[in-house]
């Protein structure tokens, strides 16, 4: 087990303690998610610093927000918002782009990982926190046309696949921005199904990592107890707000890891 923790790291020097903090990360990501979304900008950073190497740390955050992604979809099966048409071509377009970005990522050296990710948190962050925005100028009516179209699909999915594959985080909400302003999907509809085409991309993105031996279920299986629990509490404050408080904690927090990240990688 030890081969999956950095030398002298927390979870290597002190295993529980580096457990519990890794099941405290899931649980506030779950909480976080449920409201403003964006789990894996808080879980990445987190496993990276207990002592996760950045494969390790990739693999594990796609172990914990594919059961979360699964959760989702129950929900949205109970209404008819899914797009069932586009599902089989996005679906696999979603799981190969997604293997292949994972792919790719597992050739990269550790050290060319960390400054991919750290290079990348903004890019999520941008995606989680202002895609209402972007949907808001988007001049997308209820009465547009559905683009059915096979190659607009494969092509969506594919890229956006690809990216959660190589990284991850803010990959639910760049889906339901491509899916409305591509393929015109309405609002409601492209976050029904981006979930179908996330889960896909998880599944993609899973296989790669597992076949490569990343995978730690040893302690994924409390983290994705833990970020369950999150999801399900956080479910429950998002009834009675509107996410605001969150987005703004969620900033800080993504801003003082990024700090913490950028000193380590230049300090050595």
């Amino acid at each position: 087990m030890d081969a999956i923790f950095v030398d002298g790291s927390i979870i290597a020097e002190y295993f529980y303690i580096g457990l519990a903090l890794l099941v405290l990360a899931s649980l506030v990501a779950g909480y976080i998610d449920a409201i403003a979304g964006g789990a894996g900008l808080i879980l990445i950073p987190a496993f990276l610093m207990v002592g996760l190497p950045p494969q390790v740390a990739l693999a594990q955050e796609k172990l914990v927000s594919t059961i979360g992604t699964l959760a989702a979809i129950k929900n949205f099966m109970k209404s008819s918002s899914i797009v069932w048409k586009i599902i089989p071509v996005g679906i696999i377009s979603a799981l190969i782009g997604a293997y292949i970005g994972a792919e790719v990522i597992l050739m990269l050296p550790a050290h060319i990982i960390s400054y991919i990710i750290l290079a990348f948190l903004p890019v999520g962050l941008f995606a989680t926190l202002f895609k209402g925005k972007l949907l808001a100028k988007a001049d997308n009516s209820a009465g547009s046309e559905i683009k059915k179209s096979a190659v607009a699909v494969f092509i969506t999915c594919l890229v956006v696949g690809f990216y959660d594959g190589f990284f991850g985080p803010g990959t639910g909400s760049i889906f339901i921005i491509a899916l409305f302003i591509i393929n015109k999907l309405t609002l409601l509809q492209a976050s029904a199904t981006s979930k179908i085409f996330n889960f896909a991309s998880n599944i993609g993105a899973f296989v790669a990592f597992l076949i490569a031996g990343k995978m730690a279920f040893l302690i994924g299986i409390p983290m994705i107890l833990a970020n369950l629990a999150g999801n399900h509490f956080g479910s429950l404050h998002a009834i009675n707000s509107n996410g605001e408080i969150i987005k703004k904690v969620l900033i800080v927090t993504v801003g003082l890891i990024m700090c913490t990240m950028i000193y380590k990688a230049f300090s050595g």
